[in-house]
């Protein structure tokens, strides 16, 4: 049995053509390619590939400087961070919920609309396997370019469950029985109709987006297309944690906004949502809301 994609460049000693990851004993990272007779220079001094190629991962070198660098390969949140953008990533935090909340699954036939750079396209790839289907749409030619460029970087050449398609997803959607689909896009709404009818009934719809305006007029549009349950929505934070001795607390800094994810589950055809029994706050819906489709993006 073949190994799936990707996964020898994961695995054993370092060889010709792998990424390395070094970390400095500040714990800053540089990142390069692994290449026969070339040397990595720093402004701590230099040492040559040849010394990590053969040599076991989690290896530890030496500059000429003397300075001490921790040899690993990427992980992959590590590497959707530091390639090449055309458009801002989707960030690792956000990928893993997309990857929990969505159901991602070994296998999964998934729609994606608006690749970016890549970031969420190998996330996902990785999570359905060679024997699932990835098909990803995104209108700009410069960003679609980028994306295929990272993603063949990261799994060491083309995957057989991808196929990226330029254009529209409203326009050029032609997939059926698809299990997931996940839009990072300005106006997920104006995808809907089409997603609606591509999606399996229990297959999971998962939006992406950047402001509380998108996000309201995202989850009113859902309930108002009526075939698809009641949408759930949710932000992640992660604060990391200083800890040396007695000194334990909280990092200055942290990882806050980057985004707001929805997900909801398409219904059998012809069946109704359920009511909602949750009452709305007191003027959610007052004269002055004209639904989610009126001018100024909210319907307020």
């Amino acid at each position: 049995m073949s190994e799936p994609t990707g996964a020898a460049r994961r695995r054993g000693p370092f060889k010709v053509g792998d990424q390395v990851q070094l970390t400095d004993p500040k714990g800053r990272h540089y990142t390069f390619t692994l290449e026969a007779g070339k040397n990595f220079h720093t402004h701590k001094g230099s040492f040559p590939h040849d010394e990590l190629i053969g040599a076991p991962e989690g290896s530890v070198v030496r500059t000429t400087g003397n300075v001490a660098y921790l040899a690993l390969r990427p992980l992959l949140p590590d590497y959707v961070l530091s390639m090449p953008r055309g458009a801002a990533v989707v960030y690792p935090k956000d990928a893993g919920q997309i990857l929990a909340f969505a159901d991602i699954f070994p296998g999964a036939r998934v729609v994606e609309a608006g690749v970016g750079s890549g970031s969420l396209s190998s996330f996902l790839l990785r999570a359905i396997g060679d024997q699932g289907m990835l098909h990803s749409y995104e209108r700009r030619e410069d960003f679609a370019e980028i994306a295929q460029a990272n993603v063949e970087r990261y799994f060491g050449g083309s995957h057989p469950a991808w196929q990226l398609t330029v254009g529209d997803l409203q326009d050029n959607l032609s997939d059926t029985d698809v299990d997931r689909v996940i839009l990072d896009m300005l106006a997920p709404w104006e995808c809907l109709e089409a997603v609606s009818k591509a999606l399996v009934p229990g297959g999971i719809l998962c939006c992406y987006v950047a402001t509380t305006t998108q996000l309201a007029r995202t989850v009113e549009s859902i309930r108002e297309i009526g075939c698809f349950n009641e949408p759930t929505a949710w932000e992640t934070m992660i604060r990391n944690w200083h800890i040396e001795g007695l000194a334990v607390r909280p990092d200055h800094r942290m990882i806050g906004h980057t985004g707001f994810l929805l997900t909801a589950r398409r219904l059998a055809d012809g069946v109704e949502p359920p009511m909602r029994r949750r009452r709305p706050a007191k003027g959610a819906y007052g004269e002055d809301y004209a639904g989610p489709n009126a001018d100024g993006g909210t319907g307020r």
